[in-house]
């Protein structure tokens, strides 16, 4: 719990220390040329674990690949090397928070979800310090998607949505068809799931949440965040003088990304009564940065 709690107020501290700095990159209508940030996924993406390294599925686990439908971030911070830390870097997003909910959280209601290859950011270039960078950092925050699922012996698709990011103040969310109230603040590894007939609801265990970093020894990332780390093929030079627009997609692996207890070995997600097949991750497997 004390791990749990200092790695809340780190991602605070970062918040005051660039919330009003940086926020205001998208307080105007981009002017010039703009860095363009799209968020995708991919299936085929090699699975990491939490340092940077390919895994497989944990033992008397299954996974499948969510079909998403929707995603959403809270952070973005490109990283010059493998030794600048969390907030050394040029943090060139910080989704607003809100302390409806006692703690400073990630304000669901303001954050913005978009579909998969959609645009999710355009900034100014002439916002962003020259430099090179090596790498990128983001910090998801939800996702929603479609996922397989076993009941009375046949197969159907229901709808999930998770709440991977640090901690979050939630109004309400709606899943497929199905609203959910909250109105209250949710730990990291939160969901809801639609199926046919209902809706049920769940909380991953505190720290099961995987989070991959490649830069695990040199440049940690504090447990209970979402911050993925992903390294660039070719460094990404801002020189200031840039004439056209500078596009990055995030490309984010769901490969086997949600992960749960698999008590009979069918493979399957079995949400029959007594199955007790409770869900353990939904974190995103790994992040490419892909300058197109």
């Amino acid at each position: 719990m004390k791990t749990l709690k200092n790695s809340f107020v780190l991602i605070m501290m970062v918040g005051i220390l660039f919330s009003c700095s940086k926020d205001d990159k998208q307080d105007n209508k981009p002017v010039g040329p703009k860095l363009i940030v799209k968020i995708a996924v991919d299936s085929t993406q090699v699975r990491l674990g939490n340092n940077g390294q390919p895994t497989a599925v944990g033992t008397g686990n299954a996974g499948q690949n969510p079909i998403m439908n929707g995603i959403s971030a809270h952070y973005l911070e490109l990283a010059q090397g493998p030794y600048t830390a969390l907030g050394a870097g040029e943090v060139v997003y910080h989704a607003p928070e809100t302390t409806k909910g006692g703690d400073a959280t990630i304000d669901f209601a303001q954050s913005k979800v978009v579909k998969p290859g959609d645009v999710f950011l355009e900034i100014p270039l002439s916002k962003i310090s020259p430099d090179t960078y090596e790498w990128v950092r983001l910090s998801l925050s939800y996702q929603n998607g479609d996922v397989k699922f076993r009941y009375g012996g046949n197969i159907y698709t229901g709808t999930l949505a998770s709440f991977v990011g640090f901690n979050t103040y939630i109004d309400n969310y709606t899943l497929k068809n199905k609203s959910v109230d909250v109105s209250g603040n949710k730990a990291q590894g939160y969901w809801g799931f639609e199926t046919m007939a209902n809706v049920i609801t769940g909380q991953a265990p505190a720290g099961a949440i995987t989070v991959p970093n490649p830069l695990f020894s040199t440049s940690p990332i504090p447990q209970g965040s979402c911050v993925v780390t992903g390294e660039f093929a070719n460094p990404l030079t801002i020189t200031g003088n840039e004439k056209e627009d500078v596009v990055i997609v995030m490309s984010l692996s769901v490969n086997k990304s949600f992960e749960w207890e698999d008590k009979n070995g069918n493979g399957f997600w079995d949400v029959d009564p007594g199955a007790d097949e409770n869900v353990v991750d939904m974190g995103l497997r790994g992040l490419v940065p892909i300058v197109e």
